[in-house]
């Protein structure tokens, strides 16, 4: 049996996790951290107790795994102190810097333990940004285009930097910026990896991106919508269950699903 706590439980994502995780016969709910909602309930639901520091979750829950489903002003914090109370993080925030994901990967090294980080928890975008670093081989030009909900604070997307990253990483050349050009704003979006980026945020959506790869006389164009958070469940739970056998932190849920 799987101990799990979540991190930003009043969240919609945080909210659908719990509800998910309850169900999962392999998984039990210990706790939540939530600093906020413990100054109204002591209990969530009435039965799943609701912690505002990772060092009493960690002593008197025991959990193996920490769903992070907060902000990115409390991603690193509650990330960092899960690797150091021995509890295995699972990621879905976005909004840590390159200098903290190197923090945390030392980190992970030095407790033997695995850390998931997932922009995006869906299988289906996971599989987009597989077949985008499969693309960028032969066609390196090319451009994404992400579009979320109006609430969606960071730009660009954690999905849309990794994909970036990845299909740069393919190759080596895919989308190499000019010298001065890495990641500046321009009238191609912003840069990321020297692929442009492109952010749009509206009422009415949710998480969408395509990527737009142009040759000679030609266009393909690989795109994922998510309609749903119900999209993300089957990618966290995944993620659960994968981060016990890992070691060491892992960037995208792509490095689980093969």
């Amino acid at each position: 049996m799987i101990r799990v706590a979540v991190a930003g439980p009043r969240g919609r994502m945080g909210a659908m996790a719990v509800e998910t995780l309850v169900t999962e016969r392999d998984m039990l709910l210990v706790g939540v951290l939530d600093r906020k909602m413990a100054e109204h309930s002591a209990t969530l639901g009435g039965k799943v107790p609701i912690f505002t520091d990772m060092a009493t979750l960690a002593e008197e829950s025991k959990p193996d795994v920490l769903v992070e489903l907060t902000t990115h002003e409390s991603v690193f914090r509650n990330t960092r102190d899960a690797i150091q109370e021995g509890i295995r993080p699972v990621v879905g925030t976005s909004g840590l810097t390159a200098q903290q994901i190197s923090l945390l990967t030392e980190l992970c090294r030095e407790k033997q333990i695995g850390c998931i980080l997932a922009p995006n928890f869906s299988v289906g975008a996971a599989l987009m940004m597989k077949f985008s670093a499969m693309a960028a081989k032969l066609m390196p030009e090319a451009e994404i285009i992400e579009l979320h909900h109006d609430g969606k604070k960071d730009a660009p997307s954690g999905t849309a930097e990794l994909t970036a990253r990845m299909m740069a990483e393919s190759t080596g050349a895919a989308g190499k910026p000019a010298a001065g050009e890495e990641d500046e704003n321009s009238g191609h979006g912003n840069r990321v990896a020297g692929i442009p980026v492109h952010s749009i945020r509206l009422p009415g959506l949710l998480s969408h991106q395509e990527v737009l790869f142009g040759g000679d006389g030609q266009l393909l164009t690989i795109r994922h919508d998510s309609f749903s958070r119900q999209s993300y469940m089957t990618g966290i739970k995944l993620a659960v269950r994968e981060v016990m056998n890992r070691t060491g932190l892992i960037s995208g849920l792509d490095k689980i699903i093969g």
